[in-house]
């Protein structure tokens, strides 16, 4: 019994702390993204970029943990690039070189790492589109 209790309380504590999640959907086939290969990096000084984690969509066109979150997740303006170029090269019949869309990088600011920034990507071979989810 106190196990499950254990658990419960390790979950509202992982649901409060501040995370960094993303989303892929496929827009031009109707399905989620799986198989995209994910950076995240922290810009600093004279916008030097660090890389702070890498990850790869799964099925549901998800991450299977939060890509960043804890103590490497801190204020500051990062980057998150999809490499939907190479995805689309496998997964289209016919795109043109170089693709229309290739890396897809999302420059984005962390005001409050206690909070939940759920970026999710929206694209095709010829568009796409975010937003700050929940």
């Amino acid at each position: 019994m106190w196990h499950h209790r254990i658990d419960l309380m390790r979950s509202w504590e992982r649901a409060r702390m501040g995370r960094l999640t993303t989303h892929v959907l496929d827009t031009a086939h109707g399905r989620p993204g799986g198989g995209i290969a994910v950076t995240v990096y922290r810009l600093g000084a004279s916008d030097a970029r660090l890389e702070v984690a890498r990850a790869v969509t799964n099925a549901d066109g998800r991450t299977d943990r939060p890509v960043l979150e804890g103590a490497d997740f801190i204020p500051g303006v990062y980057e998150i690039v999809f490499a939907a170029g190479d995805y689309f090269a496998r997964t289209s019949a016919k795109l043109p070189h170089p693709p229309f869309v290739g890396d897809v990088v999302l420059r984005f600011g962390v005001a409050n790492p206690a909070e939940h920034y759920h970026v999710p990507l929206l694209v095709s071979p010829w568009s796409y589109q975010t937003y700050r989810g929940s």
